[in-house]
Protein backbone atom coordinates (compact mmCIF):
# COMPACT_ATOMS: atom_id res chain seq x y z
CA UNK A 1 0.00 0.00 0.00
CA UNK A 2 1.15 3.51 -0.78
CA UNK A 3 -0.15 6.62 0.98
CA UNK A 4 0.44 10.30 0.34
CA UNK A 5 -0.53 12.62 3.20
CA UNK A 6 -1.10 16.35 2.72
CA UNK A 7 -1.87 18.79 5.54
CA UNK A 8 -4.14 21.36 3.89
CA UNK A 9 -5.89 24.65 4.55
CA UNK A 10 -8.75 23.23 2.48
CA UNK A 11 -9.67 20.57 -0.07
CA UNK A 12 -12.63 20.63 -2.50
CA UNK A 13 -13.62 17.50 -4.42
CA UNK A 14 -16.52 16.16 -6.47
CA UNK A 15 -17.26 12.89 -8.31
CA UNK A 16 -17.57 13.46 -12.09
CA UNK A 17 -18.15 10.14 -13.86
CA UNK A 18 -17.82 6.41 -13.26
CA UNK A 19 -14.34 4.90 -13.35
CA UNK A 20 -15.71 1.41 -12.62
CA UNK A 21 -18.78 -0.39 -13.96
CA UNK A 22 -20.17 -0.58 -10.44
CA UNK A 23 -18.82 2.22 -8.24
CA UNK A 24 -20.27 2.74 -4.78
CA UNK A 25 -23.71 4.33 -4.89
CA UNK A 26 -23.97 8.01 -3.99
CA UNK A 27 -26.89 10.05 -2.72
CA UNK A 28 -27.74 13.33 -4.44
CA UNK A 29 -26.06 15.12 -1.54
CA UNK A 30 -22.88 13.05 -1.89
CA UNK A 31 -22.68 13.89 -5.59
CA UNK A 32 -22.32 17.60 -4.80
CA UNK A 33 -18.92 19.28 -4.39
CA UNK A 34 -17.59 18.91 -0.86
CA UNK A 35 -15.24 21.37 0.86
CA UNK A 36 -13.27 20.39 3.96
CA UNK A 37 -11.09 22.90 5.82
CA UNK A 38 -8.05 22.38 8.08
CA UNK A 39 -7.67 18.69 7.23
CA UNK A 40 -5.14 15.91 6.87
CA UNK A 41 -5.79 14.38 3.42
CA UNK A 42 -4.69 10.75 3.04
CA UNK A 43 -4.41 9.59 -0.58
CA UNK A 44 -4.53 5.77 -0.43
CA UNK A 45 -3.48 3.29 -3.19
CA UNK A 46 -4.33 -0.31 -2.28
CA UNK A 47 -2.20 -2.99 -3.96
CA UNK A 48 -2.59 -6.75 -4.53
CA UNK A 49 -0.28 -7.64 -1.66
CA UNK A 50 -2.56 -5.68 0.71
CA UNK A 51 -5.32 -8.31 0.69
CA UNK A 52 -4.06 -9.55 4.07
CA UNK A 53 -3.27 -6.10 5.41
CA UNK A 54 -5.34 -5.21 8.47
CA UNK A 55 -6.99 -1.78 8.54
CA UNK A 56 -5.42 -1.34 12.01
CA UNK A 57 -2.04 -0.88 10.34
CA UNK A 58 -3.26 1.95 8.12
CA UNK A 59 -5.17 3.54 11.02
CA UNK A 60 -1.99 3.50 13.13
CA UNK A 61 -0.04 5.29 10.36
CA UNK A 62 -2.78 7.92 9.91
CA UNK A 63 -3.05 8.61 13.65
CA UNK A 64 0.73 8.93 13.87
CA UNK A 65 0.79 11.57 11.11
CA UNK A 66 -2.29 13.36 12.48
CA UNK A 67 -0.65 13.64 15.90
CA UNK A 68 2.50 15.17 14.38
CA UNK A 69 0.60 17.84 12.42
CA UNK A 70 -2.11 18.31 15.11
CA UNK A 71 -4.94 17.52 12.67
CA UNK A 72 -8.46 16.74 13.90
CA UNK A 73 -10.14 16.27 10.51
CA UNK A 74 -9.11 13.42 8.19
CA UNK A 75 -10.07 12.95 4.54
CA UNK A 76 -9.58 9.46 3.10
CA UNK A 77 -9.07 9.82 -0.65
CA UNK A 78 -8.73 6.66 -2.82
CA UNK A 79 -6.46 6.90 -5.85
CA UNK A 80 -4.80 4.56 -8.36
CA UNK A 81 -1.05 4.73 -7.93
CA UNK A 82 0.81 4.22 -11.26
CA UNK A 83 1.33 0.50 -10.86
CA UNK A 84 0.43 -2.79 -12.52
CA UNK A 85 -0.01 -4.18 -9.02
CA UNK A 86 -3.28 -2.55 -7.93
CA UNK A 87 -5.71 -4.58 -5.81
CA UNK A 88 -9.15 -5.40 -7.17
CA UNK A 89 -11.88 -2.84 -6.33
CA UNK A 90 -13.57 -5.12 -3.76
CA UNK A 91 -10.36 -5.44 -1.70
CA UNK A 92 -9.66 -1.69 -1.91
CA UNK A 93 -13.12 -0.46 -0.87
CA UNK A 94 -13.33 -3.01 1.95
CA UNK A 95 -10.03 -1.80 3.40
CA UNK A 96 -11.01 1.87 3.06
CA UNK A 97 -14.38 1.33 4.75
CA UNK A 98 -12.76 -0.55 7.63
CA UNK A 99 -10.21 2.24 8.03
CA UNK A 100 -12.97 4.88 8.02
CA UNK A 101 -14.96 2.93 10.61
CA UNK A 102 -12.02 2.50 12.97
CA UNK A 103 -10.98 6.14 12.74
CA UNK A 104 -14.54 7.26 13.51
CA UNK A 105 -14.49 5.20 16.71
CA UNK A 106 -11.85 7.61 17.99
CA UNK A 107 -13.96 10.63 18.95
CA UNK A 108 -10.96 12.95 18.49
CA UNK A 109 -11.31 12.78 14.70
CA UNK A 110 -13.86 13.92 12.16
CA UNK A 111 -13.55 11.55 9.15
CA UNK A 112 -14.68 12.12 5.55
CA UNK A 113 -14.13 9.60 2.74
CA UNK A 114 -14.07 10.66 -0.92
CA UNK A 115 -16.25 8.55 -3.31
CA UNK A 116 -14.75 5.28 -4.56
CA UNK A 117 -14.90 4.19 -8.21
CA UNK A 118 -15.30 7.63 -9.81
CA UNK A 119 -13.13 10.02 -11.77
CA UNK A 120 -12.99 13.08 -9.51
CA UNK A 121 -11.77 16.63 -9.64
CA UNK A 122 -10.18 18.20 -6.62
CA UNK A 123 -8.59 21.46 -5.54
CA UNK A 124 -6.51 21.93 -2.40
CA UNK A 125 -4.14 24.32 -0.70
CA UNK A 126 -1.25 22.64 1.10
CA UNK A 127 0.07 24.32 4.24
CA UNK A 128 3.71 23.99 3.23
CA UNK A 129 5.33 23.25 6.60
CA UNK A 130 8.00 20.46 6.75
CA UNK A 131 5.43 17.74 7.58
CA UNK A 132 2.74 18.96 5.19
CA UNK A 133 3.73 16.52 2.42
CA UNK A 134 4.62 12.94 3.34
CA UNK A 135 4.58 9.68 1.38
CA UNK A 136 4.85 6.23 2.93
CA UNK A 137 4.72 2.60 1.89
CA UNK A 138 2.93 0.19 4.21
CA UNK A 139 3.96 -3.44 3.86
CA UNK A 140 1.76 -6.43 4.64
CA UNK A 141 3.00 -9.28 6.88
CA UNK A 142 5.15 -8.95 9.99
CA UNK A 143 7.70 -6.15 10.06
CA UNK A 144 11.03 -7.26 8.62
CA UNK A 145 9.69 -10.68 7.62
CA UNK A 146 8.64 -11.98 4.20
CA UNK A 147 5.19 -13.48 3.98
CA UNK A 148 5.56 -17.19 3.16
CA UNK A 149 3.89 -18.39 0.00
CA UNK A 150 2.32 -21.82 0.19
CA UNK A 151 2.31 -23.88 -3.01
CA UNK A 152 2.25 -27.48 -4.20
CA UNK A 153 5.23 -27.88 -6.54
CA UNK A 154 4.04 -31.28 -7.84
CA UNK A 155 0.71 -29.79 -8.88
CA UNK A 156 2.47 -26.82 -10.49
CA UNK A 157 4.77 -29.14 -12.44
CA UNK A 158 1.76 -31.01 -13.85
CA UNK A 159 0.16 -27.71 -14.88
CA UNK A 160 3.20 -26.50 -16.82
CA UNK A 161 3.74 -29.89 -18.47
CA UNK A 162 0.46 -29.80 -20.38
CA UNK A 163 1.63 -27.97 -23.54
CA UNK A 164 1.24 -30.29 -26.54
CA UNK A 165 1.13 -29.55 -30.26
CA UNK A 166 -2.14 -30.45 -31.95
CA UNK A 167 -1.04 -31.58 -35.42
CA UNK A 168 -4.48 -32.74 -36.61
CA UNK A 169 -5.09 -29.55 -38.65
CA UNK A 170 -1.50 -28.90 -39.75
CA UNK A 171 0.05 -29.73 -43.12
CA UNK A 172 2.98 -32.15 -43.22
CA UNK A 173 5.50 -29.42 -43.98
CA UNK A 174 4.26 -27.11 -41.19
CA UNK A 175 7.35 -25.80 -39.42
CA UNK A 176 5.94 -26.82 -36.03
CA UNK A 177 5.80 -30.49 -37.11
CA UNK A 178 9.28 -30.23 -38.66
CA UNK A 179 10.52 -28.55 -35.46
CA UNK A 180 9.45 -31.59 -33.44
CA UNK A 181 10.66 -34.11 -36.01
CA UNK A 182 14.11 -32.49 -36.32
CA UNK A 183 14.34 -31.64 -32.60
CA UNK A 184 14.76 -27.91 -33.29
CA UNK A 185 12.59 -26.03 -30.78
CA UNK A 186 9.60 -26.23 -28.46
CA UNK A 187 7.09 -23.96 -26.72
CA UNK A 188 5.76 -23.94 -23.18
CA UNK A 189 2.98 -21.94 -21.51
CA UNK A 190 5.43 -20.76 -18.84
CA UNK A 191 6.67 -18.36 -21.54
CA UNK A 192 3.84 -17.82 -24.08
CA UNK A 193 5.06 -16.90 -27.55
CA UNK A 194 8.72 -17.42 -26.65
CA UNK A 195 10.91 -20.07 -28.26
CA UNK A 196 12.83 -22.75 -26.37
CA UNK A 197 15.66 -23.40 -28.82
CA UNK A 198 17.09 -26.93 -28.75
CA UNK A 199 20.67 -27.60 -29.82
CA UNK A 200 19.71 -28.45 -33.42
CA UNK A 201 17.54 -25.35 -33.80
CA UNK A 202 20.16 -23.10 -32.25
CA UNK A 203 22.68 -24.30 -34.85
CA UNK A 204 20.37 -22.99 -37.62
CA UNK A 205 19.86 -19.73 -35.69
CA UNK A 206 23.61 -19.24 -35.15
CA UNK A 207 24.53 -20.14 -38.76
CA UNK A 208 22.10 -17.49 -40.04
CA UNK A 209 23.70 -14.96 -37.68
CA UNK A 210 27.18 -15.97 -38.84
CA UNK A 211 26.14 -15.43 -42.49
CA UNK A 212 24.52 -12.08 -41.55
CA UNK A 213 27.68 -10.92 -39.78
CA UNK A 214 29.93 -11.84 -42.69
CA UNK A 215 27.96 -9.94 -45.33
CA UNK A 216 27.49 -6.94 -43.04
CA UNK A 217 31.16 -6.72 -42.15
CA UNK A 218 31.98 -6.70 -45.88
CA UNK A 219 29.34 -3.97 -46.39
CA UNK A 220 30.97 -1.70 -43.79
CA UNK A 221 28.64 -2.22 -40.81
CA UNK A 222 29.67 -2.08 -37.16
CA UNK A 223 27.80 -4.16 -34.59
CA UNK A 224 26.50 -3.06 -31.17
CA UNK A 225 24.40 -4.53 -28.38
CA UNK A 226 22.05 -2.48 -26.17
CA UNK A 227 20.17 -3.31 -22.93
CA UNK A 228 16.87 -5.23 -22.80
CA UNK A 229 15.23 -2.95 -20.24
CA UNK A 230 15.22 0.84 -20.62
CA UNK A 231 13.65 3.74 -18.73
CA UNK A 232 10.13 4.80 -19.72
CA UNK A 233 11.42 8.30 -20.55
CA UNK A 234 13.42 6.97 -23.50
CA UNK A 235 10.23 5.60 -25.09
CA UNK A 236 8.43 8.89 -24.45
CA UNK A 237 11.19 10.74 -26.31
CA UNK A 238 11.08 8.29 -29.24
CA UNK A 239 7.28 8.44 -29.52
CA UNK A 240 6.80 4.70 -28.92
CA UNK A 241 5.13 5.35 -25.56
CA UNK A 242 2.28 7.30 -27.12
CA UNK A 243 1.88 5.16 -30.25
CA UNK A 244 2.78 1.72 -28.97
CA UNK A 245 2.30 1.59 -25.18
CA UNK A 246 -0.30 -1.21 -25.18
CA UNK A 247 2.24 -3.56 -26.84
CA UNK A 248 5.08 -2.86 -24.39
CA UNK A 249 5.92 -5.05 -21.38
CA UNK A 250 6.55 -2.86 -18.35
CA UNK A 251 8.45 -3.49 -15.15
CA UNK A 252 9.33 -1.41 -12.10
CA UNK A 253 12.67 -0.92 -10.36
CA UNK A 254 13.29 1.44 -7.44
CA UNK A 255 9.98 3.21 -8.11
CA UNK A 256 10.89 3.86 -11.78
CA UNK A 257 8.95 2.48 -14.75
CA UNK A 258 11.01 0.57 -17.31
CA UNK A 259 10.04 -0.92 -20.69
CA UNK A 260 11.28 -4.27 -21.95
CA UNK A 261 12.35 -3.03 -25.36
CA UNK A 262 9.95 -3.61 -28.27
CA UNK A 263 12.44 -2.05 -30.71
CA UNK A 264 16.19 -1.52 -30.86
CA UNK A 265 16.39 2.00 -32.35
CA UNK A 266 16.18 4.20 -29.19
CA UNK A 267 19.07 2.34 -27.55
CA UNK A 268 21.08 2.62 -30.75
CA UNK A 269 20.60 6.39 -30.81
CA UNK A 270 22.02 6.65 -27.29
CA UNK A 271 25.14 4.89 -28.61
CA UNK A 272 25.34 7.44 -31.46
CA UNK A 273 25.03 10.33 -28.96
CA UNK A 274 27.76 8.96 -26.70
CA UNK A 275 30.54 10.51 -28.76
CA UNK A 276 30.65 13.60 -31.05
CA UNK A 277 30.40 12.78 -34.76
CA UNK A 278 31.88 14.45 -37.83
CA UNK A 279 30.79 14.34 -41.48
CA UNK A 280 33.83 12.07 -41.96
CA UNK A 281 32.08 9.43 -39.82
CA UNK A 282 29.08 9.37 -42.16
CA UNK A 283 27.51 7.26 -43.46
CA UNK A 284 27.69 5.35 -40.17
CA UNK A 285 26.18 1.86 -40.51
CA UNK A 286 25.39 0.18 -37.19
CA UNK A 287 23.83 -3.28 -36.85
CA UNK A 288 22.23 -4.96 -33.84
CA UNK A 289 20.85 -8.48 -33.52
CA UNK A 290 18.52 -7.34 -30.76
CA UNK A 291 16.09 -9.48 -28.79
CA UNK A 292 12.77 -7.61 -28.45
CA UNK A 293 9.44 -8.30 -26.74
CA UNK A 294 5.98 -7.20 -27.91
CA UNK A 295 2.67 -8.03 -26.29
CA UNK A 296 0.39 -10.11 -28.50
CA UNK A 297 -3.00 -11.67 -27.78
CA UNK A 298 -2.52 -15.39 -27.07
CA UNK A 299 -5.05 -16.30 -29.78
CA UNK A 300 -2.84 -14.93 -32.59
CA UNK A 301 0.38 -16.68 -31.54
CA UNK A 302 1.46 -19.33 -34.03
CA UNK A 303 4.75 -21.22 -33.80
CA UNK A 304 7.70 -19.18 -35.08
CA UNK A 305 5.50 -17.00 -37.29
CA UNK A 306 3.85 -14.97 -34.50
CA UNK A 307 5.81 -14.72 -31.26
CA UNK A 308 6.20 -12.39 -28.29
CA UNK A 309 10.01 -12.59 -28.02
CA UNK A 310 12.08 -12.48 -31.19
CA UNK A 311 15.41 -11.39 -32.62
CA UNK A 312 15.42 -8.53 -35.11
CA UNK A 313 18.42 -8.13 -37.40
CA UNK A 314 18.22 -4.39 -37.06
CA UNK A 315 20.59 -1.86 -38.51
CA UNK A 316 20.51 1.92 -38.42
CA UNK A 317 22.36 4.09 -40.88
CA UNK A 318 23.13 7.71 -39.99
CA UNK A 319 23.97 9.76 -43.05
CA UNK A 320 23.78 13.09 -44.82
CA UNK A 321 20.72 13.73 -46.96
CA UNK A 322 22.78 13.54 -50.16
CA UNK A 323 23.92 10.01 -49.18
CA UNK A 324 20.40 8.65 -48.68
CA UNK A 325 19.67 7.26 -52.15
CA UNK A 326 22.96 5.38 -52.40
CA UNK A 327 22.54 3.87 -48.92
CA UNK A 328 18.98 2.74 -49.70
CA UNK A 329 20.19 1.18 -52.96
CA UNK A 330 22.97 -0.66 -51.09
CA UNK A 331 20.45 -2.09 -48.60
CA UNK A 332 18.23 -3.33 -51.41
CA UNK A 333 21.22 -5.15 -52.93
CA UNK A 334 21.98 -6.78 -49.57
CA UNK A 335 18.37 -7.93 -49.26
CA UNK A 336 18.46 -9.33 -52.79
CA UNK A 337 21.69 -11.21 -51.99
CA UNK A 338 20.13 -12.86 -48.94
CA UNK A 339 16.89 -13.88 -50.64
CA UNK A 340 18.69 -15.31 -53.67
CA UNK A 341 20.85 -17.38 -51.32
CA UNK A 342 17.67 -19.09 -50.09
CA UNK A 343 15.84 -19.13 -53.46
CA UNK A 344 13.10 -16.86 -52.12
CA UNK A 345 11.09 -14.77 -54.61
CA UNK A 346 9.95 -11.39 -53.37
CA UNK A 347 8.03 -8.29 -54.32
CA UNK A 348 8.19 -4.79 -52.82
CA UNK A 349 5.72 -2.22 -51.53
CA UNK A 350 6.17 1.48 -50.80
CA UNK A 351 4.30 2.24 -47.56
CA UNK A 352 3.38 5.91 -47.14
CA UNK A 353 2.49 8.19 -44.22
CA UNK A 354 -0.03 6.92 -41.65
CA UNK A 355 -2.66 9.14 -40.01
CA UNK A 356 -0.84 9.02 -36.65
CA UNK A 357 2.75 10.10 -37.17
CA UNK A 358 5.54 12.34 -35.96
CA UNK A 359 7.56 14.78 -38.08
CA UNK A 360 6.49 17.51 -40.49
CA UNK A 361 4.71 17.13 -43.84
CA UNK A 362 7.83 18.56 -45.49
CA UNK A 363 9.93 15.74 -44.01
CA UNK A 364 7.41 13.11 -45.11
CA UNK A 365 7.25 14.54 -48.66
CA UNK A 366 11.01 14.42 -48.92
CA UNK A 367 11.35 10.90 -47.47
CA UNK A 368 8.63 9.40 -49.69
CA UNK A 369 10.13 11.00 -52.81
CA UNK A 370 13.62 9.64 -52.03
CA UNK A 371 12.34 6.08 -51.59
CA UNK A 372 10.33 6.27 -54.81
CA UNK A 373 13.33 7.66 -56.72
CA UNK A 374 15.46 4.65 -55.71
CA UNK A 375 12.76 2.18 -56.78
CA UNK A 376 12.42 3.91 -60.17
CA UNK A 377 16.19 4.09 -60.74
CA UNK A 378 16.48 0.37 -60.00
CA UNK A 379 13.52 -0.23 -62.35
CA UNK A 380 11.71 -2.24 -59.71
CA UNK A 381 8.01 -2.98 -59.84
CA UNK A 382 6.32 -1.86 -56.65
CA UNK A 383 2.91 -1.36 -55.13
CA UNK A 384 1.89 1.72 -53.12
CA UNK A 385 0.69 0.70 -49.67
CA UNK A 386 -1.09 3.89 -48.66
CA UNK A 387 -1.05 4.90 -44.99
CA UNK A 388 0.98 1.88 -43.81
CA UNK A 389 4.31 3.58 -43.11
CA UNK A 390 5.95 3.58 -39.66
CA UNK A 391 4.87 6.45 -37.40
CA UNK A 392 8.28 8.09 -37.89
CA UNK A 393 8.81 7.55 -41.62
CA UNK A 394 7.76 5.92 -44.93
CA UNK A 395 9.28 2.58 -45.92
CA UNK A 396 10.00 0.03 -48.61
CA UNK A 397 8.85 -3.44 -47.52
CA UNK A 398 10.02 -6.73 -49.03
CA UNK A 399 7.39 -9.50 -49.10
CA UNK A 400 7.95 -13.16 -49.91
CA UNK A 401 5.49 -15.97 -50.59
CA UNK A 402 5.88 -19.15 -48.56
CA UNK A 403 5.19 -22.71 -49.73
CA UNK A 404 1.50 -22.38 -48.80
CA UNK A 405 1.03 -19.18 -50.80
CA UNK A 406 0.99 -16.95 -47.70
CA UNK A 407 2.86 -13.66 -47.89
CA UNK A 408 5.24 -12.44 -45.20
CA UNK A 409 7.00 -9.13 -44.81
CA UNK A 410 10.72 -9.64 -44.21
CA UNK A 411 13.04 -6.74 -45.03
CA UNK A 412 12.03 -3.15 -44.44
CA UNK A 413 13.84 0.11 -45.23
CA UNK A 414 12.54 3.19 -43.40
CA UNK A 415 13.67 6.79 -43.90
CA UNK A 416 13.43 8.86 -40.73
CA UNK A 417 13.91 12.62 -40.39
CA UNK A 418 11.94 12.83 -37.12
CA UNK A 419 13.80 10.64 -34.60
CA UNK A 420 17.19 12.35 -35.07
CA UNK A 421 15.41 15.59 -34.21
CA UNK A 422 13.67 14.17 -31.12
CA UNK A 423 16.96 12.71 -29.86
CA UNK A 424 18.94 15.81 -30.89
CA UNK A 425 21.41 13.80 -32.98
CA UNK A 426 24.07 15.97 -34.60
CA UNK A 427 27.32 15.82 -36.55
CA UNK A 428 29.82 18.54 -37.48
CA UNK A 429 29.97 19.41 -41.19
CA UNK A 430 32.94 20.61 -43.30
CA UNK A 431 32.38 24.17 -42.09
CA UNK A 432 32.41 23.05 -38.43
CA UNK A 433 28.66 23.67 -38.11
CA UNK A 434 26.24 21.36 -36.31
CA UNK A 435 23.95 19.44 -38.67
CA UNK A 436 21.22 16.89 -38.19
CA UNK A 437 21.84 13.43 -39.74
CA UNK A 438 19.07 11.49 -41.49
CA UNK A 439 18.42 8.00 -40.19
CA UNK A 440 17.57 4.79 -42.05
CA UNK A 441 16.01 1.95 -40.05
CA UNK A 442 16.25 -1.47 -41.73
CA UNK A 443 16.00 -5.21 -41.25
CA UNK A 444 16.72 -7.99 -43.76
CA UNK A 445 15.65 -11.26 -42.15
CA UNK A 446 13.05 -9.25 -40.23
CA UNK A 447 12.45 -11.62 -37.35
CA UNK A 448 15.02 -14.43 -37.21
CA UNK A 449 12.37 -16.73 -35.74
CA UNK A 450 9.90 -16.09 -38.54
CA UNK A 451 12.64 -16.41 -41.16
CA UNK A 452 13.58 -19.86 -39.83
CA UNK A 453 9.91 -20.92 -39.88
CA UNK A 454 9.59 -19.79 -43.51
CA UNK A 455 12.81 -21.59 -44.52
CA UNK A 456 11.70 -24.83 -42.88
CA UNK A 457 8.40 -24.83 -44.75
CA UNK A 458 9.91 -23.56 -48.00
CA UNK A 459 12.49 -26.40 -48.04
CA UNK A 460 10.21 -28.98 -46.28
CA UNK A 461 13.00 -29.22 -43.71
CA UNK A 462 15.61 -30.09 -46.36
CA UNK A 463 17.90 -27.20 -45.48
CA UNK A 464 21.11 -26.53 -47.42
CA UNK A 465 24.04 -28.37 -45.90
CA UNK A 466 25.62 -25.29 -44.31
CA UNK A 467 22.42 -24.71 -42.32
CA UNK A 468 21.64 -28.34 -41.49
CA UNK A 469 22.04 -29.07 -37.77
CA UNK A 470 23.43 -32.53 -38.58
CA UNK A 471 25.31 -32.52 -41.88
CA UNK A 472 26.36 -36.17 -41.98
CA UNK A 473 25.18 -39.31 -40.20
CA UNK A 474 27.47 -42.33 -40.20
CA UNK A 475 25.77 -45.76 -40.07
CA UNK A 476 27.31 -49.14 -39.31
CA UNK A 477 25.89 -51.95 -41.48
CA UNK A 478 26.53 -54.65 -38.86
CA UNK A 479 28.24 -54.92 -35.49
CA UNK A 480 31.43 -55.88 -37.35
CA UNK A 481 31.56 -52.38 -38.84
CA UNK A 482 31.14 -50.36 -35.63
CA UNK A 483 34.86 -49.65 -35.16
CA UNK A 484 35.30 -48.37 -38.72
CA UNK A 485 32.12 -46.26 -38.46
CA UNK A 486 33.38 -44.66 -35.23
CA UNK A 487 36.76 -43.88 -36.80
CA UNK A 488 35.18 -42.15 -39.81
CA UNK A 489 32.77 -40.24 -37.54
CA UNK A 490 35.73 -38.95 -35.48
CA UNK A 491 37.52 -37.94 -38.69
CA UNK A 492 34.51 -35.89 -39.84
CA UNK A 493 34.29 -34.13 -36.47
CA UNK A 494 38.00 -33.29 -36.54
CA UNK A 495 37.42 -31.62 -39.94
CA UNK A 496 34.75 -29.36 -38.42
CA UNK A 497 31.81 -31.20 -40.00
CA UNK A 498 28.62 -31.57 -37.91
CA UNK A 499 28.29 -35.34 -37.84
CA UNK A 500 26.63 -37.96 -35.66
CA UNK A 501 26.74 -41.72 -35.43
CA UNK A 502 24.18 -44.53 -35.45
CA UNK A 503 25.66 -47.88 -34.40
CA UNK A 504 22.50 -49.21 -32.75
CA UNK A 505 21.41 -52.81 -33.23
CA UNK A 506 18.81 -52.05 -35.93
CA UNK A 507 18.38 -52.89 -39.59
CA UNK A 508 20.12 -50.60 -42.05
CA UNK A 509 16.72 -49.66 -43.54
CA UNK A 510 15.49 -48.45 -40.15
CA UNK A 511 18.67 -46.42 -39.64
CA UNK A 512 18.33 -44.79 -43.07
CA UNK A 513 14.62 -44.01 -42.49
CA UNK A 514 15.37 -42.31 -39.14
CA UNK A 515 18.14 -40.22 -40.73
CA UNK A 516 15.79 -39.17 -43.53
CA UNK A 517 13.12 -38.11 -41.02
CA UNK A 518 15.76 -35.88 -39.41
CA UNK A 519 16.38 -34.36 -42.89
CA UNK A 520 20.12 -35.11 -42.73
CA UNK A 521 21.73 -34.24 -46.11
CA UNK A 522 24.36 -36.99 -46.21
CA UNK A 523 24.03 -40.56 -44.92
CA UNK A 524 27.25 -42.60 -44.90
CA UNK A 525 27.02 -46.39 -44.73
CA UNK A 526 30.05 -48.46 -43.76
CA UNK A 527 29.85 -52.25 -44.23
CA UNK A 528 32.24 -55.10 -44.89
CA UNK A 529 32.79 -54.06 -48.51
CA UNK A 530 33.66 -50.46 -47.52
CA UNK A 531 36.15 -51.67 -44.91
CA UNK A 532 37.79 -54.04 -47.40
CA UNK A 533 38.01 -51.42 -50.19
CA UNK A 534 38.75 -48.50 -47.81
CA UNK A 535 35.79 -46.60 -49.27
CA UNK A 536 32.39 -45.33 -48.10
CA UNK A 537 28.84 -45.58 -49.46
CA UNK A 538 27.00 -42.23 -49.69
CA UNK A 539 23.29 -41.55 -49.84
CA UNK A 540 22.80 -37.86 -50.65
CA UNK A 541 19.38 -36.31 -50.23
CA UNK A 542 17.24 -37.09 -53.29
CA UNK A 543 20.01 -38.99 -55.10
CA UNK A 544 20.89 -42.64 -55.66
CA UNK A 545 23.35 -44.48 -53.42
CA UNK A 546 26.96 -43.89 -54.46
CA UNK A 547 29.37 -46.76 -53.79
CA UNK A 548 33.15 -46.88 -53.69
CA UNK A 549 33.75 -43.23 -52.77
CA UNK A 550 37.12 -42.42 -51.24
CA UNK A 551 36.68 -40.89 -47.75
CA UNK A 552 39.14 -38.06 -48.46
CA UNK A 553 37.27 -37.13 -51.67
CA UNK A 554 33.97 -36.96 -49.80
CA UNK A 555 35.47 -34.79 -47.03
CA UNK A 556 36.99 -32.41 -49.58
CA UNK A 557 33.71 -32.23 -51.51
CA UNK A 558 31.51 -31.59 -48.47
CA UNK A 559 33.86 -28.97 -46.97
CA UNK A 560 33.76 -27.05 -50.25
CA UNK A 561 29.95 -27.23 -50.30
CA UNK A 562 29.73 -25.93 -46.70
CA UNK A 563 32.28 -23.16 -47.28
CA UNK A 564 30.45 -21.91 -50.37
CA UNK A 565 27.10 -22.19 -48.57
CA UNK A 566 25.49 -24.19 -51.36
Amino acid sequence: MKILSLHVDYIKFRALKKALKEPEKLTEEEKKEKEVREALVIFVAVEKSDSNLAAEKLVKEIKDIAKQVKAKTIVLYPYAHLSSNLANPETAIKLLKETESQLKKDKKFSVIRAPFGYYKKFELKCKGHPLAELSREIMSGKEGEEEKEVYDYKKLLKEISKTKLDISKLKKNDHRILGQQMDLFSFNETAPGMVFWHNNGLIIYNELIKFWREIHTKAGYKEIKTPQILDKRLWQISGHWEKYKENIFLTEYEKRIFAIKPMNCPGGMLVFKNKPKSYKDLPLRVGELGVVHRQELSGVLGGLFRVIQFTQDDAHIYCEEKQLEQEISNIMELADKIYKKFNLDYYVELSTRPAKRIGTDEQWNKAEKILENVLKKKKMKYKINKGEGAFYGPKIDFHIKDSLGRTWQLATIQVDFAMPERFDLTYTDKNNKKKRPVMIHRTLYGSLERFIGILLEHTKGNLPIWLSPIQVRVLSFTDRNIKAAKEFYEKLKSEGIRADLDIEDKTINNKVREAELMKIPYIIVIGDREIKEKTIAIRHRGEKLRLGVKPEDFISEIKKEIKERK
